[in-house]
């Protein structure tokens, strides 16, 4: 199979430890995208989410989480769920509300949108595709992250009310539980790159694609979920509960 991963081969677990991702221009990029959160952010709550934006990025692209995803696609799957439930509402909480204030498009777009790439880049030919060098692998990952950006944008606008808030939120619940469902569930593994790369990690290719499936049904589902209730909260607080924080 030939094969150009972006984080390079499957490790081995003892090596595991040692595979940390120092590529100047992702070090780089990574570095830029803080300093323009810094840049905007307005008070100490918007700083802290760019602080957590900047770690979630180490996490998911320096530590040995991106070799890991090379052996596992389970560990694929937990470094998608750090940048879509994680890192997108981040960005979006390290800006200031009143720069968001722009009339966002009808909700059904941003939520079919990333549905669409959320289902296509998990499917199997597709996720093959995305690794087959480094410019497909990061088509895959810049548009899963824009996409996620776009819709959590459109879950904190200020200009969105609660109810539709609340329905992408749990829109986004359901699909990607259905996603998850769909793996968990399936009766043979259907990822090619990971057949020969799960069992020195103690897992079969099912096993491991059955746990990608577990990961994305229930732990991706809960900053959502935490997401609805903070956003039913402030609907009786009568605030947002990103709203500006005292200088």
């Amino acid at each position: 199979m030939n094969l150009d991963i972006y984080c390079g081969p499957a490790p081995t677990p003892e090596m595991l430890w040692r595979d940390w991702n120092f590529d100047p221009p992702l070090l780089a990029a990574i570095g830029a995208v803080f300093v323009l959160l810094m840049t905007t952010a307005s008070n100490p709550r918007q700083r802290m989410a760019a602080g957590a934006a900047l770690l979630v990025m180490l996490i998911a692209f320096v530590s040995p989480l991106c070799a890991l995803a090379s052996a596992l696609f389970s560990a694929r799957v937990l470094h998608h769920i750090l940048l879509v439930t994680f890192l997108a509402p981040f960005i979006i909480l390290a800006i200031p509300p009143k720069a968001r204030e722009r009339q966002p498009l009808p909700a059904q777009l941003s939520f079919l949108v990333h549905t669409i790439l959320m289902w296509t880049w998990h499917a199997p030919e597709p996720y093959l595709f995305a690794l087959s060098s480094p410019a497909a692998y990061w088509l895959m990952e810049l548009t899963l992250i824009g996409s996620a950006v776009w819709l959590w944008y459109d879950i904190l606008s200020p200009q969105r009310t609660v109810g539709p808030s609340v329905a992408l939120l749990l829109g986004t619940t359901i699909q990607m539980g259905m996603l998850g469902a769909l793996l968990t569930f399936s009766r043979e593994p259907l990822f090619a790159a990971h057949m020969d790369t799960t069992h020195p990690f103690g897992l079969s290719p099912l096993a491991d694609q059955q746990l990608s499936g577990l990961l994305m049904w229930v732990p991706a589902a809960l900053p959502y979920l935490f997401a609805a209730l903070l956003k039913l909260r402030s609907l009786f607080a009568g605030r947002s509960f990103d709203s500006e924080a005292p200088r």
